[in-house]
């Protein structure tokens, strides 16, 4: 599939309708979009490979764009595999092409492709630029957006940014989608969603460069109404709720706590909430779970007491969401037990760690089954919740201009980034001992830098 960016650039990307899970975890009931772009000028360049399911159809769709001549340049943003795979299929078809990579790239194909012998290289550093004519291709190192090694390249004469796996999406390009943002959120929240701070700085390189195109690895192209998309990302990872609402997500065996659960969202509804969504995590696409507790503001978890732990599909819940740093939410909880109830205490534990979480007031205990007295904890939960809904509007109206004032303000604070794979330390100094969570280097891979507040 070939198809016209300008009238310079080209997508020559694949679909792939035969995946059934993306990553081994999502469901992609719409498929996959492979993108790689090619630049025609007096040199040309070709913008990433793509998944080894669809090498030779981007073979074909490479050598088509391009008359049959070989191309100058092969820019490698991204050595995920279903960016990279196709990597020395190309350097078999196209030996003298020179491959343009970081150092971390360069490590990677040497990793995935042992035996590649890469003829012309060219490594390249934050900043540099590439001129292939009118054409100028200037890198923007994103560290861990969402690997070590990923680069964007901004193409300042069409005012295009390829933006690695950001601002990508699930879904085929052929499959109809009016809601760019549904699968967006999904797609970024699960793969994306640990390293809100590695793309909020990203997000400042970008806004000193003049886009008018976005063309991103997975998805389609975007070429209107970029502020849609970019405020979007910017509370995406600033962990902001993006919409009012209560998500209610439970695990039942028997049916009881599922009864619970419902009663709250027929009572939330009563008391004048418009957005209540259930998920049985059990049931579910888990990944539409998690992306629905980070869209809302308040969050209810129902469980059982279960091996004096809490059910397997709510602990797996909520390791989803501590591990993308889940924070400046509300969270209520619902558990049974017909012994020794003892779910919320484990609950409350598993977001020990979380930032700026409110945990509310009248949690509920259920024993066995709904009575009088559960119902009427239910009630009252529900009136707490409910009673924060003109608050979570307020605030919700008001991130934006908290976050752009924040900007304004230019507070700053100190802090230190891995170079290996951009993990960042906030703070004064850096413990002698430090281990990185992400790489687990030691202090001298450390860069000190300078955080917006």
């Amino acid at each position: 599939m070939i198809n016209k960016v300008t009238e310079t650039v080209f997508y020559v990307g694949a679909n792939d309708h035969d995946v059934d899970l993306f990553e081994g975890q999502y469901v992609v009931p719409d498929g996959m979009a492979y993108n790689s772009y090619v630049i025609k000028d007096e040199k040309t360049a070709v913008i990433d490979t793509i998944d080894k399911s669809k090498t030779a159809e981007w073979l074909a769709n490479v050598e088509e764009a391009l008359g049959g001549a070989a191309p100058d340049y092969l820019v490698v943003q991204h050595m995920e595999p279903d960016h990279s795979a196709s990597i020395q299929a190309f350097a078999e078809k196209y030996p003298e092409t020179v491959i343009v990579g970081n150092k971390k790239t360069f490590n990677m194909i040497g990793q995935f492709f042992p035996t590649l012998e890469i003829k012309n290289r060219l490594d390249v550093k934050d900043g540099d630029s590439l001129k292939l004519g009118a054409h100028e291709l200037i890198f923007v190192f994103a560290p861990m957006v969402h690997w070590p090694e990923v680069m964007m390249t901004y193409e300042p004469n069409d005012k295009i940014l390829f933006s690695a796996d950001g601002f990508g999406k699930f879904g085929a390009l052929d499959a109809e989608d009016d809601d760019w943002a549904c699968e967006a959120r999904r797609y970024y929240i699960g793969i994306v969603g640990k390293y809100g701070a590695q793309v909020q700085n990203v997000l400042k390189k970008a806004a000193a460069l003049d886009i008018a195109v976005i063309c991103p690895l997975h998805g389609p192209v975007l070429t209107e109404n970029l502020g849609y998309y970019i405020d979007l990302y910017n509370t995406w990872s600033s962990y902001r709720p993006e919409t009012e609402g209560v998500c209610i997500c439970y695990t039942s065996v028997y049916g009881n706590t599922k009864a619970a659960a419902e009663l709250l969202a027929e009572e939330l509804k009563a008391q004048g909430e418009e957005t209540v969504v259930v998920n049985d995590l059990a049931r579910c696409d888990m990944a539409e779970a998690v992306e629905d507790a980070f869209r809302y503001d308040r969050l209810v978890l129902a469980t059982t007491t279960y091996n004096s732990d809490i059910f397997p599909f709510m602990k797996e819940f909520i390791n989803h969401l501590t591990e993308r740093n889940y924070q400046n939410r509300t969270v209520a909880f619902i558990e049974n037990g017909s012994w020794a109830p003892m779910a919320i205490k484990t609950m409350n534990k598993a977001f020990e760690n979380s930032k700026d979480l409110t945990i509310a007031e009248n949690n509920v205990t259920i024993l066995s089954a709904l009575n009088d007295k559960s119902r009427a904890q239910i009630k009252a939960l529900a009136a707490e919740l409910a009673a924060q809904k003109a608050d979570a509007e307020a605030e919700i109206a008001a991130g934006g201009e908290a976050a752009d004032a924040a900007e304004n303000a230019g507070g700053k604070k100190k802090g230190f980034v891995c170079t290996i794979c951009g993990y960042i330390y906030e703070g004064d100094t850096l413990p002698e001992d430090f281990v990185c969570p992400l790489c687990g280097q030691g202090p001298e891979v450390f860069e000190p830098i300078e955080i917006e507040e």
